[in-house]
């Protein structure tokens, strides 16, 4: 239900805070504290009552809450001296003292199709009924609640705007016209589909659509024995959110790139960055973090804005000199992504891979993992970051695990070269060598540029005994980045104990400097 108050308008459903007709930027945490103290309006709410309610009775520290508070305050151009309506009760607690308004039925209302209604900052998305080919109505069911799984795993990944249920579904039973959809809902991207079920076997497809252009940006067609319903579900659901996330996110870098400079946000700035981090490299990384700093002198708690800057000086720190504030920055925003994106799995996973990675720390790493799939457990970025942090920790059988599950949610990512890679590093771990070379290669094809890759493929070529071309992968290392040496590298990344001998007597047979 909407809550109106002055100029501004908060929908829990839409979990968008406005004034006017402006969409302000706010951070999930923050969003919920507003929220609360709105329901709860009628009373004082305690320090306690915030916690249990917004971070679920996790330990919150009086800095943190009180930094979340001044947050929703600023939002709603209130502060700490004026109190106009978010009021501190001396030893009590809080109180929202603004006059409010609900309005009843006005959510149904909001999410009807409104001609013109101008499409959000960040990427938008409407998922329409999926059409039912069957021929029996009764199979309206299993369609509909397909869409409704799929609408339910797209709201998790924070970055993206998605339609609610009751506004996508009033175009169901009627012939659409993509672009006549984006203008009416207010989105700049459309996913249709539809569901055939003959006999045992059902067949679901699934298109993703630009909807101002009307280009197709992703399709797929899947065709399973339909035994378990549910299961079946959860399977395309996961399949399909998997695949939307990243081509979404390409459309968005090709868009950001048609916009000129001074119009970019905090979002567009993020964007611009992302192919220069995703070399992997340090000159891209270079290029990188001004953009991403930028960013973040827009707006300082933007989580995913801290993962990436943190996986950028991780970049220069490993491969860029070693330099001591590399390293300490890349821990310190990695830290701010736990501490803004509790929400935001792709910053989980940054953030997890950095402090396991740099600051060594893998229990932390894995909790940040843990969360992260508890988040989203069709993401696969999590899995192709997560598998180098426990790979260098020493657990052969889980890197290989979740490198498989990367490939599986996202063949076709930019980060796919990563757990190919790692699950050759898992097989040379285990001993399984011939296996380890053939994944080595498919990495190093799919991204010549990171040296690490020829690293990876190196190691397991050496203990074959096929020396020229371990030699040669190793030059390739080199020639990529000439300050390599394994000490400092095995040193960098923290390589467990039980696999330290191993790895680096491989590489320097390779002939990589010591």
């Amino acid at each position: 239900m909407p809550y109106l108050f002055e100029d501004f308008a908060l929908d829990g459903d839409r979990r968008e805070l406005r004034r006017g007709s402006d969409l302000i930027s706010i951070e999930p945490q923050v969003f919920d504290l507003l929220q609360y103290l709105i329901r709860n309006r009628e009373r004082v709410v305690s320090k306690d009552d915030l916690i249990d309610a917004v971070w679920q009775g996790r330990i919150v520290s009086d800095a943190t809450l009180a930094s979340r508070i001044n947050a929703a305050r600023n939002a709603l151009h209130d502060n700490g001296e004026e109190q106009r309506l978010i009021r501190t009760i001396l030893r009590r607690g809080l109180r929202f003292v603004g006059a409010v308004r609900e309005e009843a039925g006005a959510t149904a209302a909001a999410e009807q199709p409104k001609p013109g209604s101008g499409i959000p900052a960040r990427p938008s998305i409407a998922v329409l009924p999926f059409v039912n080919l069957s021929g029996d109505p009764e199979q309206d069911y299993f369609a509909d609640g397909m869409v409704e799984d799929i609408i339910t795993g797209l709201s998790r990944i924070r970055w993206l705007f998605i339609i609610a249920r009751n506004s996508s579904f009033t175009y169901k039973g009627r012939a659409v016209d993509v672009k006549q959809v984006g203008h009416e809902l207010g989105v700049r991207y459309v996913l249709e589909g539809s569901v055939r079920k003959v006999g045992s076997r059902v067949r679901i497809t699934g298109q993703l659509i630009d909807a101002e252009d009307g280009s197709h940006l992703w399709a797929e067609r899947y065709d399973r024995d339909l035994t378990d319903v549910f299961a079946l579900q959860d399977e395309i659901t996961i399949s399909v959110v998997a695949a939307i996330e990243p081509n979404l996110r390409r459309a968005e870098i090709e868009r950001v790139k048609r916009q000129r400079p001074d119009s970019l946000d905090a979002y567009d700035l993020l964007l611009r960055a992302l192919p220069d981090v995703y070399t992997f490299m340090p000159q891209g990384a270079a290029k990188a973090l001004p953009l991403l700093d930028q960013a973040l002198a827009i707006e300082p708690t933007y989580a995913l804005a801290h993962g990436f800057a943190a996986w950028a000086h991780q970049s220069l720190f490993v491969r860029g000199g070693m330099k001591p504030e590399n390293r300490e920055r890349s821990i310190r925003h990695a830290h701010a992504a736990i501490e803004h994106g509790s929400g935001d799995a792709m910053a989980l996973a940054l953030a997890g891979f950095t402090i396991g990675i740099v600051e060594h720390d893998r229990r932390l790493a894995d909790e940040a993992f843990a969360q992260a799939l508890t988040l989203s457990a069709s993401c696969a970025f999590v899995y192709a970051f997560g598998c180098v942090s426990v790979a260098y920790g020493g657990d052969a059988a889980r890197a290989i695990d979740w490198g498989e599950q990367a490939l599986r949610l996202n063949p076709l990512d930019a980060m796919s070269c990563v757990p190919q890679g790692m699950i050759g590093f898992g097989n040379f771990l285990t001993g399984r060598h011939e296996q380890a070379v053939i994944s080595g290669r498919r990495a190093v094809e799919m991204n010549p540029g990171f040296s690490m890759l020829h690293g990876w493929l190196a190691a397991p070529l050496a203990r074959l005994g096929r020396l020229d071309e371990a030699k040669a992968a190793g030059a390739r290392l080199l020639s990529l980045d000439p300050h390599f040496t394994i000490g400092r590298w095995s040193a960098a990344v923290g390589l467990a104990p039980e696999i330290i001998d191993d790895v680096t007597d491989a590489m320097r047979i390779a002939g990589l400097p010591a």
